[in-house]
């Protein structure tokens, strides 16, 4: 079972959001996510993406320091 950081979660709410106290326990957990920005669509970077990035902007070699 997962627990939630309340105290973190009061904080990012009430003081990064400004949510008033009664605003912010109308919320549910999920909603406080997505105002927040969590699971915003985009997931972690896989193996593949790192292999493209590192084939379109590889590191330089040499004594240069370009």
């Amino acid at each position: 079972m997962n627990t939630l950081d309340w105290p973190a979660m009061m904080r990012a709410g009430m003081l990064g959001l400004r949510l008033s106290p009664r605003d912010f326990w109308q919320l549910t957990p999920a909603e406080l996510g997505l105002m927040l920005g969590h699971d915003a669509g985009q997931s972690a970077m896989g193996r593949a993406g790192l292999d493209a990035l590192m084939r379109a902007y590889p590191d330089k070699t040499g004594d240069s320091d370009e």
